[in-house]
């Protein structure tokens, strides 16, 4: 199971939201580079790192933070937040970027991911699926669809993606535990591989997360639980890495 360490970028800064509410912002670091070296020394072998000013305005508004960052560390980085264009895409994974998040757009433009996985590669695109009771948010989670996660998995699956990240909006930043039943649930009838994310706050969501990999459960972020220290990460990845 690969374990992904997040790093959320606002305005320059490494912080976590709650459930994605920049009015419950908590600032971990001025410097997300110092953050990515962190989590390397402790053995993180993949960052998940989102532009959250990207995400609220389809902008990249952290551009130098993430060269840095990929100038600091040399593990591989998926980034999310605002990557709407193929010319966008095109442009952090030329940066250096290993994987590039598609979430708005892959509700508003489902073509602009299918392009992207024939130009790049399915190793290269990944879709953010972030949901609310169910229905899927967009535009940094301020906008709520009609789409359920399944039937967006669905439409990526037919697009040619394999991987999606699958984030549960009210779990986010809360610590509350990861709900391994519904990502397992998702892979499952989907057929994708799935990277859980949202309410992480202990080793043993780590440990029912591993159960679930025959499922399809191939990954975990991992936010607010390192930021708190009710996750060592050395022990996590010690007990529960594997290459995927």
């Amino acid at each position: 199971m690969q374990l992904y360490p997040a790093i959320d970028i606002r305005q320059g800064r490494c912080v976590r939201l709650l459930r994605g509410r920049t009015d419950h912002e908590t600032v971990y670091s001025q410097s997300p580079e110092e953050i990515a070296q962190k989590w390397k020394e402790q053995g993180a072998t993949y960052l998940h790192v989102v532009d959250l000013d990207g995400a609220f305005t389809g902008a990249a508004g952290n551009r130098a933070s993430v060269v840095r960052m990929l100038e600091r560390v040399e593990i591989p980085i998926q980034l999310g937040g605002g990557i709407r264009t193929p010319e966008s895409v095109e442009k952090w994974l030329a940066l250096g970027v290993r994987r590039v998040i598609l979430g708005t757009a892959a509700v508003e433009h489902p073509e602009i991911v299918r392009q992207a996985v024939d130009r790049w590669g399915a190793e290269r695109i990944v879709v953010g699926i972030d949901a609310k009771a169910g229905r899927v948010a967009v535009n940094g989670w301020t906008s709520g669809t009609s789409c359920s996660s399944l039937e967006l998995a669905h439409a990526m699956k037919a697009a040619g993606v394999r991987r999606i990240i699958y984030t549960e909006i009210d779990r986010d930043g809360t610590m509350n535990g990861l709900d391994t039943g519904a990502t397992a649930r998702l892979a499952r009838e989907s057929g994708l591989r799935v990277i859980a994310s949202g309410g992480v706050a202990s080793l043993d969501d780590l440990e029912r997360a591993s159960r679930s990999v025959a499922d399809g459960l191939e990954g975990v972020v991992l936010g607010k639980s390192l930021y708190e220290g009710t996750i060592d990460l050395s022990e996590a990845v010690r007990k529960y890495q594997s290459d995927s």
